[in-house]
């Protein structure tokens, strides 16, 4: 005989019995009651999330089946175990909507929102926390390419039209920008617009860098045509997101038609190119002396992750690592630092009114410090301890002037490190950076700063103040 646990949690009720006549199994109706009675979700779990996270499952029973006729075996019919949805921070909210009679009260009740508001049929209200007032104005709606689009219905006038494309890094989802999406949308109403890159989903982030720029830049595209109110765009980047943002730009990037329009310097697809960010990005790769501080600083180690990283990450583990050769050409972030053929990587990095690197200086076991920050180890200042109360994470801020292209030869030549990285860093040096330190080491979550910088969970909050300096500091 089998025996199997049955979990007794409140959630998880849900579970068949022997039907009293013909042995198939059924669920009771009180069950079924004290289910339904379940609250969603935590407040900041409701609405939106459910569109973040859309490709979640459903519950659902399969078929019963008969009870076995063979003798020594139980005869209790076997069922399959109920398929719930994962009740993460930002998971989808637990709502018995399967059936299709249910699914067709919904969509009625879709119907009449619609009528009443006039909006897409895909938008919903995000509450995310905060006053209800404000946190009810939050809509957000599926793009039709993929992705999800956030705005805010307080709008006082007008539309907004300076479009801020958020970017995951690697394994990453639209949920990992949640949190800052909605604190954009709900502090400038009248001005923003968010939308969630999904074209690089999950797995789709081992493609490489350049298969993941060219999903990106034709997204971007997409938005940009479906919004022609849209005059100004802006990028937010988290991790190896902010190497396929470069590489989407770089795509982008056109140049200006004549110095009469005012323009000099290019646009991104025919928008005023604005801000672009990113946090915890390896712009220098993921090769060399602590850039990976989970290998400790080892030699061997790293010399042993250069070898094998493309097991575990593929193509996007050899351009981090600089071992890829594609036609025998430079490795692609080396080829990243200045105008290579047909792709405008300064040039479309120039366009950008700002450039803000937010970098870990400890705590982050992925991503080094020199490698975000953009800088050569004697260029790592030394960190205090902060002293704002509305920061208390923000460590230290500088702005780096460009430099001219003989000083880049002259510190290529010069150069006692890698010469690999030190092209890159010369090469990105062509463009001023705005360069903010960030330290999560009196933190709690300490340990996984490379995700609480974003706050990508919700349990991993402390980097709120990162995401609210972002927003103080955003050019409009």
């Amino acid at each position: 005989m089998r025996w199997c646990a049955r979990d007794t949690s409140p959630r998880r009720r849900l579970l068949p019995h022997p039907h009293p006549h013909d042995g198939r199994t059924t669920t009771t109706k009180l069950e079924l009651a004290t289910f339904a009675k379940l609250p969603d979700a935590s407040p900041s779990t409701r609405g939106l999330p459910a569109l973040f996270a859309k490709n979640s499952r459903r519950f659902r029973t399969s078929k019963s089946t008969e009870a076995s006729p063979r003798p020594g075996v139980s005869t209790t019919p076997r069922t399959r175990a109920l398929s719930l949805p994962l009740l993460l921070p930002f998971g989808p909210s637990l709502s018995p909507r399967s059936h299709p009679r249910e699914r067709e009260r919904e969509r009625e009740r879709e119907r009449e929102r619609e009528r009443g508001r006039g909006r897409g049929s895909q938008s919903e209200p995000a509450p995310m926390g905060g006053d209800g007032g404000a946190a009810a104005a939050v809509r957000a709606e599926e793009s039709v390419s993929g992705g999800v689009d956030v705005w805010s219905d307080a709008v006082s006038s007008h539309a907004p039209d300076h479009l801020l494309v958020m970017v995951h890094g690697i394994l990453g989802s639209t949920a990992d920008w949640q949190y800052a999406a909605n604190e954009f949308v709900q502090q400038l109403p009248d001005d923003v617009i968010v939308h969630c890159s999904e074209k690089n989903t999950s797995m789709l982030t081992l493609d490489g860098v350049d298969v993941m720029g060219e999903r990106l830049a034709d997204e971007v595209l997409d938005v940009v045509s479906r919004r022609p109110e849209l005059t100004r765009i802006s990028f937010l980047a988290h991790s190896v997101g902010g190497l396929a943002a470069r590489y989407a730009i770089a795509k982008l990037y056109r140049y200006p038609n004549s110095a009469a329009d005012g323009n000099t310097k290019g646009t991104i697809c025919g928008l005023e190119a604005i801000n672009f960010i990113t946090v915890a990005t390896p712009h220098l790769g993921s090769r060399g002396n602590k850039q990976v501080p989970l290998l400790f600083g080892s030699a061997a180690m790293e010399k042993v992750a250069c070898r094998v990283v493309h097991w575990i990450f593929r193509r996007t583990g050899r351009h981090l690592f600089l071992t890829d050769d594609d036609e025998e050409q430079p490795p692609l972030l080396q080829q990243m630092v200045e105008d290579h053929g047909d792709l405008y990587f300064i040039s479309a990095l120039r366009a950008f009114n700002r450039r803000v690197v937010y970098a870990n200086a400890d705590c982050d076991h992925i991503v080094g410090w020199r490698t975000s920050s953009i800088r050569r180890n004697t260029e790592l200042p030394e960190l205090a301890v902060s002293s704002s109360e509305k920061y208390p994470h923000i460590v230290h801020e500088e702005y780096s002037e460009e430099i001219d292209d003989d000083k880049c030869q002259d510190s290529i030549t010069d150069c006692d490190m890698d010469i690999l990285e030190e092209k890159m860093v010369t090469g990105l040096g062509r463009v001023p950076w705005e360069k903010v330190d960030v330290s999560f080491n009196s933190s709690i979550t300490s340990f996984a700063a490379h995700s609480t910088i974003q706050v990508k969970y919700a349990f991993m909050n402390e980097g709120a103040d990162v995401i609210q300096h972002i927003i103080d500091h955003f050019q409009l």
